[in-house]
């Protein structure tokens, strides 16, 4: 919950930049005017003499400067480790932040004593000591590791939900600790606690307020500067960032104690303050007048010079501590500019330190002659370039065919090309890559050898190469010479393309352990008109003849006035199975279903899950003392699996509470069904349920399709009605229905597995008009699993496809109304497969077509041998019909 509401307030800091600086500079100077001009009026030193307080002496003085001593080196160490990182906005927002927290711890300082700012010399030290920079670059890390512009704020919010609470708890500890100080009636102790306290407090607000909000600012204001391109971003990813500071988190049962502890001290001070009554003698400002005589504020005096005068004149003057402290501070900040070049040249070094390998050069140290060259035909080069990079914003410099060939749309050359790992010098040994990958450095400072040896010695899984290098093209090389070691042929990689392309939208969506993706040619059917509209149909396919043949169709049916569909049934379903102790209880919970105040309940419990799913019915079957829970609801735009899947596991949180004794098995029972054929889903329907019907007139028969109306009725009862019922098909009553959807569902991006289902047809005809010479063709699809958001729809080209369709996304008015009409489109798209199809069996034409479009004149890829010609003309031509 604490989380929760510091990553809503870190989002509002990162988004609102601007009101946050102008609000906390603006609060800065009031402080500073309240403490100039509306302090306390006498004034130590400058209109009343005071009695000059002790100056410490002997080892009261060492100790005092070996502490400020120790503050400035602390400091110091903190900016050199920063350094060793890399980053120089690291430093410098790092450095932005101690400046004006300093800066506003001094002023606050100047308000609290009022009178004595001799007081400063002291504060500063003791506030560089407590100070922390950790944080505040841990922030700047989350930050500089955002892909996107958009990332920027959200990294800044989860950076405060994971630093924000722990931060809270330890300035409280802290200050509740050191106030402690100030009760101990020892004016030097006093002085000093309060300082530390206030410098924590400071800091802490500063934190809080100024620095996210700056962060934000700098990071926008750098790219908007660079005409868009970042200069900021940091190697180490988001992921690795985020999960580092995860680890950090304490132990709860640490901060189980520091909450007690602080609940104790609040007690003490409370007691200790305000318990009992204060005593005689003593003002309200806690002095007593023996101690105002003392200090001698009654002695007044006219003053000689102005008050800023004053004030300055007193900053300057030093003891000799003060100036050790600041000749050391001098020291340390020159060594730091001038000769901490070490720490840039052994960046530079390991940076520099994979680079091309030089033109006949062995890159493969240890590995045999013929390994090594098969593998340099197999594997490709991971990058170019040390970091992965990106652009925020729509500013490229690319022409718009540059930007295409970048694509997955690139020449044949491009795509086979072999190409190498980096060069690498011989593997440094294991302990040492564990340390550079836990390191600031990262990944990136070991070589594609380095990374394979810790992937061997599975301190790097396979599967999460991609995420821990933050490189997902670099990922998949190393994937593909790790597996390639293995494979009987190693060439086999040689044609399997992994270049260009945008494994963004894979990563942890579509795919694992990728090593390439398979291009699959994509042919276009139409135009199909559907309900008075025209469409382009993608259609994804290797079988010769499919797109020509459903091209034919969707001809002859936009010559006969098109198609009209209806969609008559929408639900996505799932089913899980439950077990009771016996029979009798079994069907209690049936009939406790039954009533309709009880699937109310269970169905509020459904749809809180999500603002598109709703539930419609719960089907339930029974078999002995198993049910099975047939959950069926709408999706929106979406397949919907997801949805329903995990509103089936809150609803049956609902039925454990009715039935405590109910087992629950699994949450898909196989009563659903998916991605088996099922009589069911022909029966009830799964997904979306459509039918769509045309009238072809005899001319168009016979010019076009070549055959007669009477022929195709004749065929359509034998082949695909009493056929199919011979075979005892379910849901098969057509003659390739899953051709043209399997075509569909890869273009689209749709699951090919629920081609299955989604391919449930039956094909009617039927002779009608003047003489019963048109013919009226109608295809009804019960069970088409489909959407257009989720899944593989958010690949590019699979999207550009469904935006060929006009289909891509969620609808703007009306949820799922997209995936409906795709639903209609695929079912039209069935129908013109089927008439064109049955036409050519009618006709005896397709044997003859598929020798035409099926039969390659080359067999395979020029890379590989060719197939001799002596192959029988029954090997290459597939009929299946």
């Amino acid at each position: 919950m604490l989380s929760r509401v510091f990553q809503a307030y870190g989002h509002v800091c990162a988004a609102h930049p601007w009101e946050v600086i102008v609000g906390t500079i603006t609060l800065t100077s009031c402080l500073m005017s309240m403490s100039l001009f509306t302090g306390h009026d006498k004034i130590c030193g400058w209109n009343y003499v005071c009695s000059r307080e002790e100056v410490p002496h002997g080892p009261e003085n060492i100790f005092l400067t070996v502490a400020r001593c120790a503050a400035v080196l602390y400091i110091y160490i903190q900016f050199r480790n920063l350094r060793k990182s890399g980053s120089n906005y690291l430093l410098g927002i790092a450095g932005m932040f101690t400046i004006f927290s300093s800066f506003v711890f001094s002023s606050a300082v100047v308000n609290l004593i009022q009178a004595d700012v001799s007081g400063l010399k002291d504060a500063l030290p003791v506030f560089l000591l407590l100070v922390d920079i950790k944080k505040a670059s841990a922030l700047a890390k989350l930050a500089l590791s955002s892909k996107s512009e958009m990332e920027i704020k959200d990294h800044i919010a989860q950076g405060m939900s994971l630093i924000g609470p722990t931060m809270t708890l330890d300035a409280i500890v802290e200050t509740l600790v050191i106030a402690l100080g100030t009760l101990s009636g020892i004016r030097q102790v006093e002085i000093t606690s309060n300082f530390a306290w206030l410098s924590v407090v400071t800091n802490y607000l500063a934190f809080m307020t100024f620095y996210p909000a700056c962060l934000a600012l700098i990071l926008e204001l750098s790219r908007d500067g660079h005409g868009g391109t970042p200069m900021w971003y940091f190697h180490q990813k988001f992921a690795k960032v985020l999960q580092e500071e995860e680890e950090k988190k304490p132990n709860p049962v640490i901060q189980s104690i520091k909450v007690i502890m602080s609940a104790g001290l609040v007690l003490v001070h409370a007691h200790s303050r305000w318990g009992g009554e204060p005593s005689e003698g003593i003002l309200s400002d806690g002095l007593s007048q023996l101690d105002l005589d003392t200090l001698g504020l009654q002695q007044e005096v006219t003053p000689d010079q102005s008050l800023w005068q004053f004030y300055l004149l007193s900053a300057l003057q030093m003891d000799t501590d003060h100036v050790i402290m600041l000749a050391l501070a001098a020291f340390l900040t020159v060594k730091y500019i001038y000769f901490d070049y070490d720490l840039d040249t052994q960046i530079n070094l390991i940076n520099n330190k994979v680079s091309p390998r030089p033109e006949g050069e062995d890159c493969t140290m240890g590995i045999s002659t013929s390994t090594k060259e098969v593998e340099d035909d197999v594997i490709s080069t991971a990058t170019k370039s040390r970091h992965a990079s990106f652009i925020i914003g729509d500013d490229d410099s690319s022409s718009e065919s540059e930007k295409e060939s970048k694509e997955t749309q690139t020449e044949l050359n491009d795509l086979f090309k072999p190409l190498t790992l980096r060069a690498s010098s011989p593997p440094r040994d294991l302990e040492e890559c564990k340390e550079i990958l836990n390191s600031d450095e990262g990944p990136d400072e070991l070589t594609d050898e380095e990374i394979m040896l810790l992937v061997k010695d599975k301190h790097i899984p396979s599967y999460k190469l991609e995420n821990i290098l933050g490189d997902y093209k670099r990922g998949v090389a190393i994937r593909r010479k790790l597996v390639s070691r293995t494979l009987a042929s190693a060439s086999a990689f040689k044609n399997i393309p992994y270049d260009n392309y945008q494994y963004k939208y894979v990563d942890g969506a579509c795919c694992e352990n990728v090593i390439g993706y398979i291009p699959v040619p994509v042919g276009v059917a139409g135009p199909l008109l559907l309900n008075n509209r025209q469409y382009q149909v993608p259609m994804a396919t290797t079988e010769g003849a499919l797109v020509a043949s459903t091209n034919r169709g969707c001809r002859a049916l936009s010559m006969s006035n098109g198609v009209s569909s209806v969609v008559i049934g929408d639900s996505m379903t799932r089913a899980p199975v439950v077990r009771l102790p016996d029979a009798c209880k079994a069907s209690q919970l049936k009939r406790w279903l039954d009533i309709p105040q009880n699937f109310e309940k269970v169905k509020e419990s459904f749809d809180s899950t999500s603002r598109f799913c709703r539930l419609q019915k719960i089907q339930t079957c029974q078999a002995g003392r198993t049910v099975y829970l047939r959950f069926i609801a709408l999706t929106g735009d979406a397949m919907g699996m997801n949805m329903v899947s995990k509103g089936s596991e809150r609803a049956l949180r609902v039925l454990h509470k009715q039935f405590p004794d109910m087992e629950t098995m699994s949450v898909s029972g196989n009563y659903c069904t998916d991605k088996k054929a099922s009589a069911i889903n022909w029966i009830e329907g799964r997904g979306k349920s459509v039918v769509c019907e045309a009238t072809i007139p005899a001319s168009v028969v016979q010019s076009i399709l070549k055959t007669n109306v009477q022929s195709l009725v004749d065929l359509n009862i034998s082949k695909n009605l009493i056929g199919s019922a011979m075979a005892g098909s379910v849901g098969g009553f057509n003659a390739h229905a899953a051709n043209v959807v399997a075509a569909l569902f890869i273009a689209t991006g749709q699951d090919p597995a629920q081609t299955v289902t989604s391919a449930n047809c039956i094909t009617l005809m039927e002779a009608v008009g003047k003489d019963r010479g048109d013919l009226y063709i109608s295809c009804t699809m019960p069970s088409i699993e489909v959407g257009t958001v989720g899944g593989g729809t958010i690949l590019p080209p699979q999207a550009a496809c469904l935006q060929m369709l006009g289909l891509h996304g969620a609808s703007d008015t009306s949820p799922g109304q997209n995936a409906a009409e795709l639903a209609s489109v695929i079912c039209a798209t069935v129908l013109a497969g089927e008439l064109s199809l049955m036409s050519a069996l009618a006709a005896g034409h397709l044997v003859k077509s598929h020798l035409k479009h099926n039969r390659s004149q080359l067999n395979v890829i020029p890379s590989l041998p060719t197939v001799k010609e002596d192959q029988s003309s029954s090997e290459r031509t597939k009929i299946t019909r």
